[in-house]
């Protein structure tokens, strides 16, 4: 059994929905087809959450309208046969009415999550529909029958497999099964999700928990690049990648994939690839558990980042003082990106800058304390980077006229990162495509 993942755009117009059923019929190997919500619909959501929230359920209401007409045009031209497009529209009703309905609730963070589940369970009931209509046979599964997280927000993927495991049982003849992305229950039987991003997540974590022979992710890009190519126009799709080195990627700014999706199937050896919807015959992308060479495979890179810098002639030899640093960011529960440090000074860069002020408050005590905003951290990823020669003089090379804030190399065989401000962000990764991969 493989794991098929659909994102937003992928089904975000009646047409791709058509290929979609396409590509899902292509071989006879039984499939869990995991969907995301139609493109634009969690913004949409989430700004009716946020009107709500406001007080302002003027807006809300107008933006709940403004997309159930969205989905009535959907409809319309998605399903020709009136009965089935006549049952559609009254399933697609009862979520708009529910959107209604809260509208007169006090607003909660657990009604919000309630609010942003809506788009994921309207976009698979409406491709079951579908395929009814296509005589395709199918079974719809609630992922939140099965797709649950602990009271760390942690999915255990024992869990799921044991719930999962008894329900496909229970159909054992169905070969094509339409589940949601996103969403799950928390530790106390609520609807939760996985964060935004998190039907990547969803599909890795099904595929690990049946063992699936491989869990393709199918989005508008033909693979992970070697340069983001909204900036650089010739980079390219890399077609073999290591999981520690797709792991890297995702983390530091390639938006094909999400960065939590890459350890479920990494621990339980499930084969991903990245697939283009839109170019279906394009090779993309396959991660496996080892590197199919060495060196250099690509660049990303990821804004939003603030450097923290600690200086005290205090710490000059001085043990705990790094313990101290990251206990209070332990406390505020803000990840570290990166660390450098000296004999007088640490850096370290967050990207989550919710309690800063309280990080910064605590900090302020152990030395001169600056904060740096508005920069971006530059990822060289690759195999055993510190052992390729001549790479460090290719790399500073290129950054030759870029002020440079903090380098990180040796922390990890696969990542090489570089802290530049934001502004400079384009041209250090255009420079770095001509440098390092000789592509101007």
């Amino acid at each position: 059994m493989k794991v098929m993942k659909f994102g937003g755009t992928s089904v975000g117009k009646p047409e791709r929905m058509f290929q979609v059923r396409e590509l899902i019929s292509r071989d006879n190997e039984p499939t869990i087809v995991v969907l995301s919500a139609l493109s634009g619909t969690t913004n949409t959501l989430v700004a009716i959450g946020d009107a709500m929230s406001a007080g302002d359920k003027v807006k809300a209401d107008s933006l709940i309208d403004q997309l159930h007409v969205h989905y009535k045009q959907f409809l319309a031209d998605l399903l020709k046969k009136e009965e089935v497009r006549t049952k559609a529209e009254k399933i697609i009703q009862e979520h708009f009415d529910f959107l209604r309905i809260i509208l007169r609730i006090s607003f909660n963070d657990a009604l919000n999550k309630d609010i942003l589940a809506q788009g994921e369970l309207m976009s698979t009931k409406m491709f079951s529909c579908y395929l009814e209509e296509m005589g395709h046979s199918h079974l719809l599964l609630p992922a939140l029958d099965f797709m649950s997280i602990d009271a760390n927000d942690e999915p255990q993927v024992a869990d799921i497999r044991s719930k999962l495991t008894k329900i496909l049982d229970q159909h054992n003849g169905i070969q094509t099964f339409i589940t949601q992305g996103y969403i799950c229950r928390n530790a106390r039987g609520e609807v939760d999700n996985l964060k935004r991003g998190g039907s990547d997540y969803s599909a890795s974590l099904i595929a690990a928990a049946i063992h699936a022979s491989v869990c393709e992710i199918w989005t508008d890009i033909d693979g992970m690049h070697n340069n983001d190519p909204r900036v650089v126009a010739t980079s390219r799709p890399v077609e073999h990648l290591s999981f520690d080195e797709a792991a890297e990627l995702a983390y530091f700014g390639a938006k094909i994939l999400h960065p939590a999706s890459i350890w479920p199937a990494q621990q339980y050896k499930i084969p991903v690839k990245l697939l283009n919807t839109m170019q279906p015959e394009a090779k993309g992308t396959v991660i496996l558990e080892h590197a199919d060479s060495d060196g250099v495979k690509a660049v990303a890179a990821k804004d939003g980042i603030v450097m923290v810098k600690i200086k005290s002639s205090r710490m000059l030899l001085a043990y705990g003082f790094l313990r101290k640093i990251f206990e209070v960011f332990e406390k505020y529960r803000t990840p570290i990106d990166m660390i450098t440090t000296s004999e007088v000074a640490v850096s370290v860069t967050i990207d989550n800058t919710t309690h800063l002020d309280a990080i910064s408050k605590e900090l302020s005590p152990l030395g001169e304390l600056e904060i740096i905003s508005n920069q971006t951290i530059i990822a060289v990823v690759g195999n055993r980077l510190t052992q390729q020669k001549g790479l460090l003089p290719h790399l500073f090379a290129s950054l030759a006229d870029v002020p440079v804030n903090m380098v990180s190399f040796g922390g990890s065989l696969h990542n090489i990162s570089i802290l530049v401000p934001t502004e400079h962000k384009n041209t250090v990764l255009k420079s770095l495509n001509k440098g390092i991969f000789g592509l101007d």
